[in-house]
């Protein structure tokens, strides 16, 4: 693959990730869901702050400092994995799988930060979220909330294990996570990789 190829891949992965985020954002209100098959998926709108294990490093002002660092450290490693990725279509001995699955976890990335980066000045607060005018956006650059919207509550599980609370959700159901499909991407591109292109990476040729 040529580097106009994964340009335009990433493009319409990107595209893709936020044309269902803006819809969602714009046609729902918070924890409102839209049932696609009964009994196991929805699309359900919830936002989170995207501070990892929920630090927020806030001022007297408010201000969320570990958010912003969070968002310059994931800036940081898109630019690593770009970089990375260039490298990998230059030399041209690459397999195609690992170069698809390195473009699908750089949009991925990409897309999430898009979301905290822009969603709070282009937005307005009020769900369904309109196009902010005047001064009506709810968060500056890079302090937006990352939306989310996969929902599949396939059964109850009772008397889940403490360590693995986190795969249930508040009412017990697996799988309680929601996420969105810049994440999707990012997973899915990692267990790919992680199973099928071990070799390359465990190669001395896989250094970028």
């Amino acid at each position: 693959m040529n580097l106009k190829k994964v340009s335009l891949l990433i493009v319409l992965l990107l595209v893709a990730d936020q044309a269902l985020k803006i819809w969602i954002k714009t046609h729902l209100c918070l924890d409102e869901a839209i049932t696609v098959f009964p009994d196991w998926f929805q699309l359900r709108f919830i936002e989170n702050n995207g501070a990892a294990f929920g630090m927020h490093i806030a001022s007297r002002g408010g201000f969320d400092w570990g958010k912003l660092l969070l968002g310059l450290f994931r800036l940081a490693m898109a630019g690593a994995i770009g970089w990375g990725l260039v490298r990998l279509v230059r030399r041209g001995d690459a397999p195609r799988g690992v170069i698809v699955g390195a473009a699908m976890i750089l949009a991925g990335a990409v897309g999430n930060i898009l979301d905290s980066a822009l969603y709070g000045v282009l937005f307005s607060e009020s769900t369904p979220m309109t196009v902010a005018r005047f001064g009506g956006s709810y968060a500056p650059p890079m302090m937006g909330k990352v939306v989310d919207m996969f929902y599949f509550p396939l059964f109850r599980w009772e008397g889940v294990p403490r360590l693995l609370s986190f795969l249930v959700d508040g009412r017990g159901y697996f799988f309680g996570a929601i996420f969105n499909l810049a994440d999707a991407y990012i997973s899915v591109a990692v267990v790919y990789l992680i199973l099928f292109q071990r070799r390359f990476f465990n190669s001395a040729d896989s250094v970028f």
